[in-house]
């Protein structure tokens, strides 16, 4: 599988129901368990800094067998994907890498 470096900026719409924000986000913890138990999701940090109220910044390291899989079958299958802007950068090993084998 490749490696992306994936940033999600995750913003409640306005109006939304409280109950809508905590069913979605249980399920979201529930499906990312799902995907770093297959290997697609290795590394989830919060971004430090002050936001909007609704909003919250992630940045993670995602695997996937391209781009395309990465949109379609690992992160378009997350709950609150509908809520998501999501910036993908593919990475590749660099020849100094010093976790290389």
């Amino acid at each position: 599988m490749r490696e992306f470096v994936v940033e999600l900026i995750t913003t409640v719409p306005e109006g939304t129901e409280q109950s809508e924000v905590d069913a979605r986000r249980a399920a979201e913890n529930l499906r990312v368990r799902e995907l770093t138990a297959a290997g697609h999701l290795t590394r989830l940090w919060w971004q430090a800094g002050e936001w909007p109220a609704g909003q919250r910044r992630s940045i993670g390291v995602w695997r996937a067998a391209d781009e395309a899989d990465l949109h379609a079958n690992v992160l378009g299958t997350l709950p609150l994907r509908p809520w998501m802007d999501v910036k993908v950068t593919a990475l590749r090993t660099h020849h100094n890498d010093p976790g290389r084998v």
